[in-house]
């Protein structure tokens, strides 16, 4: 894998993919990206299996030890690392520009899906149809949380140091729901792992020549942001900085950003109730793209209470700010990944980091089953939804769909 980016094309040419130099057409680049987005369902995972197929093995813009190169230069990055991966797919195949479109195709039809259904609510009031249509959506989504947990869990304990951390991750959020606990833990885990490795040359020296502009706004943002939201009270400015933290917490998919989501919008600021953040999660499960577009949701129903504008800038804030950071650093990242690869405390590091993110996905399980409540129906839901991804012949939309049509008949 060559760590260089070819240079962008010229408006109506081609961009250069990495299998052979053979020439590529930028619209006919993103129309595979929109097609990747079309078929990604669930978390990175699943996604990348799609991206095996289209991008590796129909399209050849890339190589599959390529590919799997990526995903792990994505999985130690904070932020969602299916988006980050196929960003970095464009980086590679086009440079700079074609990565921002990509960013583009892939993102945006989820995250105008979800701003929609930030009306949802007012829609229903609107048309004097009971919320109770909704009522099995929640106990939906926490099956998907509690399936993601059991999945990550079993990925991410492989032995005794692993298995303390991913306690000491459940235990620490369970009772400590403030939102300066999850970077913190996050922080001790990947410190852990690091300290205990007892490996020799894990800070093994490496020549890197970043372009450090891009991790400079990154900071600019995240600084910019705290300043600037303890000195406006707009609604809007608080989602983005908001947002953009989250995005800079979270390793690895959707499912990770849900405890620190819902401890900050829900507990903290109380800008919606469990019922209405669990709708929001159990509907993004019905949605092909990434899971982050959930943040679109989030943001226009913490935005309500205004006009219809100030919410659709509320699911903005929350679109562009969970995913500005990850973008950043990606950026920056990509171009000297043939160096950074081979510093072995960076990958030494995302084991204790994964370790604790398991536990605290497995916590929010637990305090969001008790949010939703425990009437018997609603467990069955969880339940069933449970027994069908498990069982893995039912797609997840099938199992929303399900969801709603149960929510109406009962």
């Amino acid at each position: 894998m060559r760590s260089g980016r070819t240079d962008p094309p010229s408006p109506g040419k081609g961009a250069r993919a990495g299998q052979g130099n053979r020439p590529v057409h930028r619209a006919v680049f993103l129309k595979d990206v929109f097609l990747c987005a079309l078929g990604a369902y669930g978390g990175p995972e699943a996604h990348m299996s799609v991206f095996l197929d289209q991008m590796v093995v129909r399209r050849a813009y890339l190589g599959e030890a390529d590919l799997i190169e990526l995903i792990a230069l994505c999985s130690i990055l904070p932020g969602p690392t299916s988006t980050q991966t196929i960003v970095a797919i464009g980086h590679k195949v086009g440079g700079p520009r074609l990565a921002a479109l990509t960013m583009l195709v892939w993102a945006l039809p989820a995250l105008a899906v979800m701003t929609i259904l930030s009306f949802l609510y007012q829609f229903l009031a609107a048309w004097n149809i009971s919320f109770g249509v909704l009522r099995y959506l929640g106990p939906m989504a926490v099956g998907f949380i509690l399936v993601a947990a059991y999945r990550i869990g079993r990925k991410v304990v492989t032995d005794v140091l692993t298995m303390l951390l991913f306690l000491f991750g459940a235990v620490t959020t369970y009772f400590i729901r403030a939102p300066w606990i999850f970077p913190a833990v996050l922080l001790l885990g990947g410190t852990a792992s690091v300290l205990l490795a007892r490996e020799p040359d894990m800070w093994n020296r490496v020549r890197l020549s970043p372009p450090w502009i891009y991790l400079v706004l990154f900071a600019l943002f995240a600084l910019g942001g705290l300043f600037v939201e303890h000195l406006s009270d707009s609604r809007p400015v608080l989602l983005f900085e908001s947002f953009y933290r989250y995005g800079y917490l979270v390793f690895g998919g959707g499912q990770v950003v849900v405890p620190v989501m819902h401890s900050d919008l829900v507990q903290h600021w109380k800008f919606m109730t469990d019922q209405e953040f669990l709708t929001g999660y159990g509907l993004v499960q019905g949605l092909p793209g990434p899971m982050f577009s959930f943040a679109a949701y989030a943001g226009g129903m913490a935005a309500r209470g205004g006009s219809a504008l100030r919410q659709v800038f509320g699911a903005v804030a929350g679109g562009v700010g969970i995913f500005l950071p990850g973008l950043l650093l990606i950026y920056f990242v990509y171009p000297v990944w043939e160096g950074l690869k081979q510093i072995r405390a960076v990958r030494i590091s995302l084991r204790g980091i994964n370790a604790v993110a398991g536990g605290l996905i497995a916590v929010s399980a637990v305090i969001l089953m008790r949010a939703s409540g425990f009437q018997p129906d609603g467990l069955a839901a969880t339940a069933l939804s449970v027994g069908l991804l498990a069982w893995g012949k039912i797609p997840a939309p099938l199992i929303v769909f399900l969801a709603l049509c149960a929510g109406i008949v009962f």
